[in-house]
């Protein structure tokens, strides 16, 4: 049995980091990963996905090349080519991570799952690859996976998630893909830009239905524009191998036909593999860990990390996890949102082309405040009264900033439109501050940009309606 001061099991966002923190401050730590060191993000989430996105947009650009006077007569997509771009990457990325850990002094690594096997006294013990680990302190930050519904015929049918998806040799000739949230409808346009025939069911009727219904309606529009085809208010019933692709029987009685179907239905947790019975920690109705502000869990000395709390399904959030208990671990005075993950202002962003950057509370959500007695102000913009939008050809989209009138603090942001991913930025950075928005008032922007256009939408702040 070997013993460590700190075990940290999952090697996604937050516990690299942190395991290089502990081990740097003479801790002796053992990190153990069952799958890929990177976790999603790395392996098959942002890294793969924005990479290939970005051969997604070329080709795209290129085809509107006429619109800018550039000719470039007929566009293909080598497939083949974008992927291996993809991969190398993925590959280099993943590289530079494990080089790290490997060469940080007093840091085991373990290539297994694992998991808790008991207690001996105060210490945890735990199993990976039938070797038995001894422990003070244990972190969690094994993350999530797509949820596959048990669907009558599934098994017969070439289906995917999004880890398989990118695995795919050459493009899905017609992709389905069943959930218009933001990875089916990222994952959507990017397929379909590489040549792909994409048709997207969704149960609600509208597709993001977390973001407002102008914010649906506009991010429809352009997908729909590109030749996406959406089946709204209905859901997969049935599926069968239909020529060596899947028909699909959805609940209002249409029958579509596709080469594949993708899973984009949202995400479990990894919890299920760690035997968390054995030393009693809890976990919700659907598997996430609980955890108090600081991913403490019910049992001192396991704290939670990333995804796998269900306090953010994000990249981001789960780095910010690692730096609250960073914090906390150096016995910092923190400010604002390194507190406690309660206070944090959650943000994020949809990278469909337009992205969508988006921050704290909806225009709905604000309504509800001002029903409840609260006053708020908000302001509205259209991408297409921004100069730069218009000087990029990129007019789609909007620019929505809620402010509460009291306090003169943001509530919430929403950007969609050329640069939404990035200037969101501008929003959350400010908010973390804590300051009036007078103050951004009085800033000097730079022209043309779109961020130039932020004092100008708050001098147009007026109060909301419930209504």
């Amino acid at each position: 049995m070997r013993h460590y001061d700190s075990v940290l099991i999952g090697a996604g966002q937050a516990a690299p980091s942190l395991a290089v923190e502990l081990a740097s401050r003479g801790e002796q730590v053992a990190i153990i990963e069952g799958n890929f060191y990177g976790g999603t993000c790395v392996n098959f989430g942002c890294t793969p996905t924005k990479t290939l996105r970005k051969s997604a947009r070329i080709a795209h650009l290129a085809r509107r090349a006429a619109e800018f006077g550039v000719i470039t007569g007929h566009v293909s997509v080598d497939f083949s080519a974008a992927v291996k771009r993809m991969r190398e990457r993925v590959e280099s990325s993943r590289a530079g991570l494990t080089q790290w850990l490997e060469g940080t002094q007093n840091l085991d690594m373990f290539h297994g799952w694992g998991s808790f096997k008991g207690r001996d006294g105060e210490r945890f013990l735990l199993e990976v690859n039938g070797e038995t680990l001894s422990a003070a302190q244990v972190y969690l930050n094994t993350g999530t996976r797509a949820y596959i519904p048990a669907l009558p015929g599934i098994d017969s049918v070439p289906w995917l998630d999004n880890a398989s998806l990118l695995a795919l040799e050459s493009s899905p000739s017609h992709l389905l893909i069943v959930g218009a949230s933001y990875i089916g409808l990222e994952l959507g346009q990017i397929y379909r830009r590489l040549g792909a025939e994409v048709t997207i069911i969704h149960r609600a009727g509208r597709v993001a239905e977390r973001e407002d219904h102008d914010v649906s309606e506009a991010i429809a529009e352009v997908l729909s524009a590109e030749g996406i085809t959406f089946h709204f208010n209905a859901s997969v019933t049935g599926l069968s191998s239909e020529n060596g692709g899947v028909k699909a029987t959805l609940s209002d009685g249409a029958v579509l036909t596709g080469s594949h179907i993708l899973f984009a239905t949202g995400r479990v947790p990894n919890s299920d593999r760690l035997n968390l019975a054995a030393v009693s920690v809890e976990t919700d109705s659907r598997g996430f860990i609980r955890t108090d502000a600081h991913f403490n869990t019910n049992v001192p000395g396991i704290k939670a990390l990333g995804d796998i709390n269900g306090r953010g399904a994000f990249t981001h959030t789960s780095y910010h996890d690692y730096q609250i208990v960073s914090a906390a671990i150096e016995a910092q005075t923190p400010v604002g949102q390194w507190q406690d993950a309660d206070q944090r202002v959650i943000s994020y962003a949809m990278f469909t082309d337009p992205p969508l950057g988006r921050t704290g509370i909806t225009l709905e959500q604000a309504k509800k405040l001002v029903a409840d007695g609260r006053q708020i102000l908000v302001a509205n913009f259209r991408m297409a009264d921004v100069s730069r939008a218009k000087e990029e050809s990129e007019t789609a989209g909007m620019i929505r900033l809620i402010v509460d009138a009291e306090s003169e603090r943001f509530l919430g942001a929403t950007f969609l439109g050329v640069g939404g991913d990035e200037i969101i930025a501008v929003i959350t950075n400010y908010m973390a501050t804590g300051a009036s928005y007078r103050l951004m008032l009085q800033a000097l922007p730079v022209h043309p940009t779109v961020a130039e256009f932020l004092p100008t939408i708050l001098s147009r702040l007026s109060p909301l309606s419930a209504g």
